[in-house]
């Protein structure tokens, strides 16, 4: 009984709260709004907008895209919405590791932490892989290619040995990171306003080219092909997420996180709309089916210039996915080592900088090193579940927390509590059941690990277990 008692241990909502007003974690307040929406926009939009747009057009849903992309912003929208109400009720570092710590306990908080902590690693890793592809295809258009052994990890290719780029990019974004977070937050700003402006150019420069009939028939696949289309780009319209985990880094986060979260998702499902629209009425649905299939859309209908300019734009917009996991998964782990759950090492900020430095540092060289010694396949059959478990956990909280203190203040409140909540956990549950076997046993192994850890040593040494001792 003990032993659950502990496990089952709760930081309050009204310590958390008591900690971000005293403001004391020593990382300094420089996110406005609109730095913070340009993290979650950087998160949002990336490969989806510039592949998955048309991948899905032409082998599952055809000009019905616009319909899966409508069924997976509703899902998505679902888990927004409580993002927003726990990021305006707790404005504290850690997203949906402190909001599970704080309403489901101290073991569900560790679990959901240290899965984060893998997820965010790989998907930088993932992305980092991503835009080693996008740069060397543009080296290769300026006449100066990499060698072999440098273009990929050993084995994705005859005389590969190591993607040097993936782990350059990687430990780029880690020193920008590291170093000052607002040199972080105005290039990251930059890249994904040049990103936008890419997503906008496909729009003004494919419009006048798009034939209505193109969308005939619409839903050539049938309902099954949409709302299967739906699971798969559902992975493009999350990454809201990663800015809540910079709540102490920003000016005013019971107001700016909410609005952040709730714009950025919104922004981006505009734009998806319009580029699936545009997209499937350039040129036929069934040509869409290639690994850049915006930019051969537009050399099919002769505008090859938009072409260059939509691959440098997602050369900026890998790069900006790349920042907000690296930014968010080092933020998890500071959380974890101030809470005690980790050693104290990894909740140090550099006296200078004032940035949690260590956990920063620690978390881009293990990207680096999945993103350069790994093949892109083998990284991505882990990148999902932690995010859909992560979707779980918040979804579930914001319904516990409206039982058990519904006094609370709420800048934010999720409407229509609890079907949201719902449907957050619906269909996050559905698209988990559908992943491959070979994921549920990794993502085992990656959990025993840390409940071994948690029991040696987070459970004894967690900031709540010593002021209870």
């Amino acid at each position: 009984m003990g032993l659950i008692n502990d496990m089952a241990r709760r930081k309050p909502v009204e310590t958390l709260q008591g900690e971000a007003a005293k403001s004391g974690s020593g990382l300094h307040r420089v996110l406005g709004l609109w730095q913070l929406t340009a993290i979650g926009l950087g998160g949002i939009i990336g490969v989806g907008i510039f592949v998955l747009t048309g991948t899905v057009a032409a082998t599952q849903a055809g000009p019905a895209v616009l319909i899966s992309f409508l069924i997976a912003g509703i899902a998505s929208a679902a888990a927004a919405l409580c993002y927003a109400e726990f990021a305006g009720l707790i404005p504290v570092s850690g997203s949906a590791y402190t909001y599970g710590y704080a309403v489901l306990g101290e073991f569900a908080g560790w679990i959901i932490g240290w899965d984060l902590l893998l997820e965010y690693a790989l998907i930088a890793a993932v992305v980092a892989v991503g835009w080693s592809g996008y740069a060397q295809a543009l080296l290769d258009a300026f006449g100066i290619p990499l060698p072999v052994w440098a273009r990929g990890a050993w084995g994705s290719a005859p005389g590969c040995v190591v993607n040097l780029p993936a782990i350059l990019i990687s430990l780029a974004i880690t020193a920008l990171l590291a170093m000052r977070m607002e040199w972080g937050a105005r290039f990251n700003t930059l890249i994904v306003a040049i990103k936008i402006a890419g997503a906008a150019l496909i729009v003004i420069a494919g419009v006048a080219y798009v034939k209505p009939e193109r969308w005939h028939p619409f839903m050539p696949f049938g309902m099954h092909g949409v709302v299967t289309g739906a699971a798969v780009v559902f992975f493009a319209v999350f990454g809201y997420d990663m800015l809540t985990t910079a709540a102490e880094e920003s000016r005013n986060p019971q107001r700016d996180l909410p609005r952040a979260v709730l714009l950025s998702l919104g922004i981006a499902m505009l734009l998806y709309f319009a580029i699936c629209l545009v997209l499937t009425g350039i040129v036929p649905y069934t040509t869409l089916d290639n690994a850049a299939p915006v930019a051969g859309a537009f050399i099919q209908i002769g505008l090859p210039w938009v072409m260059v300019v939509i691959s440098l734009a997602s050369v900026c917009g890998i790069t900006s996915v790349i920042f907000a996991n690296l930014m968010a998964g080092a933020r998890i782990g500071f959380s974890l080592g101030r809470d005690g759950l980790l050693p104290a090492w990894f909740a140090g900020v550099h006296p200078r900088w004032r940035t949690p430095h260590r956990s920063t540092v620690l978390l881009g060289g293990v990207t680096a090193t999945a993103a350069g010694l790994f093949p892109l396949d083998e990284l991505a059959k882990l990148v999902n579940i932690g995010v859909l478990g992560a979707f779980i956990v918040i979804c579930t909280a914001v319904a516990v927390l409206r039982w058990r203190q519904p006094e609370l203040h709420r800048p934010f409140r999720t409407p229509w509590v609890p079907v949201v909540p719902v449907i957050g956990v619906g269909f996050s549950c559905w698209l988990i059941w559908g992943l491959p076997t070979i994921t549920y046993l990794r993502f085992a192994i990656w959990l025993l690990l840390g409940c071994v850890l948690y029991f040696a040593y987070g459970r004894r040494n967690s900031r709540l277990a010593m002021s209870a001792a």
